[in-house]
């Protein structure tokens, strides 16, 4: 199932039914599950590691060397998880020292021009939509969604379940579970509708919401706020998860609207 007109090298590991489309270059030291299929025009550089029913549009660049001055040609990966979609011209460089690997999830769908750079964490069920640029060490947790043309600084963390605004600047972390729109970022409300569609309760969806209502009315430090969310709510995944989020935001998190 490999085009007479793609170069796939003699050292890649291929598994099972998997397609390759003419013109598309796969080099040594690349591992691709069963199932995938990889359309035209696609470059698979060393270090991939591709999962089973993966699909790749044409243009796509898979673990080019990072674009970072620090890289000195160490041995890393771009590792792409079972059942994600790359859409054209997608480019996932492979990790640095820092981390040894660039991780995009199962399942996930990034479309078309975005970018993933070194040592980005992406989890699992994430859409990134189109023309999306994510700098190195950037963490985007599971079933997130960032809207188009959105800007995410290097090192920022995006937490489980958020909406991003399309055409976002983000330079502060953004706690899960919520949306985040405007310029500067900030907090705009919970992602109820996003909530419902992945199986969250009324009553978990509003134990979310006033959280977040008392996170940001609280009108005192970061600091005594937190102990004030740990005394007026039990504890708990959702509150722990928020918590514990918050108090390793390296960057600060949105402010409120």
């Amino acid at each position: 199932m490999i085009h007479p007109l793609a170069c796939v090298h003699p050292e890649a590991k291929l598994g099972e039914n998997v397609e390759v489309g003419p013109f598309t270059v796969i080099h040594e030291n690349v591992e691709i599950g069963d199932g995938t299929r990889i359309d035209n025009n696609v470059t698979i550089f060393p270090g991939a590691r591709i999962g089973k029913n993966v699909r790749i549009f044409p243009g796509a660049v898979v673990s080019a060397i990072p674009q970072d001055l620090k890289f000195r040609g160490e041995e890393t990966t771009a590792i792409i998880g079972d059942g994600t979609t790359l859409r054209e011209c997608v480019t996932v460089n492979r990790g640095t020292a820092a981390k040894g690997r660039t991780v995009v999830g199962s399942n996930c769908l990034i479309m078309a021009y975005s970018h993933v750079a070194h040592d980005c964490i992406v989890g699992n069920g994430v859409i990134i939509s189109n023309a999306t640029q994510l700098a190195g060490e950037v963490q985007v947790d599971d079933c997130a969604v960032i809207g188009g043309g959105s800007l995410i600084h290097q090192f920022c963390h995006i937490g489980s379940y958020v909406m991003l605004q399309g055409g976002a600047l983000v330079n502060k972390d953004i706690p899960p579970y919520v949306k985040a729109a405007r310029e500067p970022i900030s907090y705009v409300g919970v992602n109820a509708i996003g909530l419902r569609r992945h199986g969250f309760t009324a009553d978990q969806i509003e134990l979310i919401s006033a959280i977040y209502r008392t996170l940001y009315t609280s009108g005192t430090v970061l600091r005594d706020t937190l102990m004030q969310l740990e005394a007026e709510f039990e504890p708990g995944e959702i509150r722990d998860t928020i918590l514990d989020f918050i108090r390793k935001a390296d960057r600060g998190i949105v402010r409120g609207y």
